[in-house]
């Protein structure tokens, strides 16, 4: 096992490669499907993922060879006084929601971002998809605040969203 897998209860957490994107964007079409997890109706194609996600910290669990979650960060901004801000985008397979492997591959990804000198995580998340606001209070993100109809759902209503964030807590971060 390479240093960077790690392996938790019989699973295993690896980069993502572009030939996992076909389960990235079956699991991505999902949260779309909840209406709670995105204001995208569509899922984009790798190219459009690929250039808008960072190039590092691009996790997915997987039970066998089986991709079952995924986590990647996005630039929150091209300036690069906010290079070590980005924001968190995680999805888990429908049939795994619910056995702690959302928490297991954010704090994978906390730790990896904290290497790569990303000192704030944030995440946007719609006001009533509480499982996720649970997820990111449990790995240590509070709420910051909210936006008020800053999207439109895939029936055109607006919705707002809550702004969570998480600091550092690496002295060479903060």
């Amino acid at each position: 096992m390479s240093s960077k897998n790690i392996q938790v209860i019989g699973m295993e957490i690896k980069e993502l490669e572009k030939e996992n994107y076909d389960r990235v964007n079956f699991i991505y079409k999902q949260g779309i499907e909840t209406n709670l997890a995105t204001f995208q109706n569509e899922c984009p194609t790798f190219e459009e993922w690929d250039k808008s996600h960072l190039n590092f910290c691009r996790f997915g669990m997987f039970d066998d060879e089986k991709l079952i979650g995924w986590a990647a960060l996005t630039s929150v901004s091209s300036r690069c006084v906010y290079s070590g801000v980005a924001e968190i985008s995680i999805y888990i397979d429908n049939n795994y929601k619910g056995k702690g492997i959302g928490q297991i591959l954010l704090r994978h990804l906390i730790e990896q971002s904290e290497l790569k000198d990303i000192w704030t995580l944030q995440a946007s998340i719609m006001q009533n998809n509480l499982s996720s606001i649970n997820l990111f209070k449990k790995c240590g993100f509070r709420e910051v605040g909210y936006r008020e109809k800053i999207g439109r759902d895939k029936f055109g209503i607006w919705r707002n969203t809550i702004l969570m964030e998480r600091r550092s807590s690496l002295p060479k971060l903060i």
